[in-house]
């Protein structure tokens, strides 16, 4: 981006902590606006002061994703400031309960649905338009290899449904929008160093795990307006892209 460029609007989902915080560093160093949407205020403000001492800009929106109607008045907003979308990162995830799926309480399926399968698709019918007048819409959900391994895990059915349901989405929108300007991608982050893999492994010893800055790094060609692959899965343990039936 030249100096004289406006600068790339990116909206980034979980964006307090963890994937989401080194994604929104990542595309405040390249230049872009970041829209940083999480539930956390003080984490958000944290993360303000980060880009500001970066040269970059922030517009915090301290709300959960599963609150759909802010969602909504979210496209509204960034359309009457701005009207486009260049980015989206679609990072806010939940593992929910690592149980037997004949023992997943109903409410605790529902939320991980909600946050990890409906906000996405919300999020998606809220910022369509935007995306599409960008010109360069550029598209990453991150996903899991829960959702694809050959051998599936027992006790993570919640959160491997979810994850594969979010592919098809994924899937689904990248058919949609081929030949407008969007691409959109899949990116398997693997284990790395967050509180949601701790929570999930709680005996690993996390020097052990890639961090998600190394990750944010690689993912932020994904999102570069030069980008053009779409409906594709990048696999950051590999470093490789896939269809989105590879192996995760």
């Amino acid at each position: 981006m030249s100096p004289s460029s406006p600068p790339r609007i990116a909206l980034v989902t979980g964006a307090s902590r963890g994937i989401g915080r080194a994604l929104a560093l990542e595309l405040a160093r390249a230049g872009a606006h970041v829209v940083a949407l999480a539930r956390t205020q003080g984490a958000l403000e944290e993360l303000d002061d980060e880009i500001r001492a970066l040269g970059g800009e922030a517009t915090l929106v301290p709300c959960d994703v599963t609150d759909f109607d802010a969602l909504d008045r979210l496209g509204a907003a960034l359309f009457e400031r701005w009207g486009k979308l260049d980015v989206l990162v679609g990072n806010a995830g939940l593992l929910g309960p690592l149980s037997p799926l004949a023992h997943v309480d109903p409410k605790d399926w529902n939320r991980v649905m909600a946050v990890n399968v409906t906000a996405n698709w919300r999020l998606i019918r809220s910022l369509d338009p935007l995306l599409r007048a960008s010109g360069a819409g550029r598209v990453v959900f991150v996903t899991s290899g829960a959702a694809h391994r050959a051998t599936m895990k027992p006790f993570w059915g919640a959160y491997a449904v979810s994850k594969a349901a979010l592919e098809t989405i994924a899937r689904t929108y990248a058919a949609e929008v081929a030949g407008d300007g969007v691409t959109v991608m899949l990116a398997n982050p693997g284990p790395l160093r967050t509180r949601m893999r701790a929570q999930a492994m709680p005996g690993e010893d996390p020097l052990t795990l890639r961090t998600p800055e190394e990750f944010a790094k690689k993912c932020l060609a994904l999102l570069a307006p030069e980008w053009r692959e779409s409906a594709r899965l990048y696999d950051f343990p590999t470093d490789q892209l896939l269809s989105f039936s590879g192996p995760g």
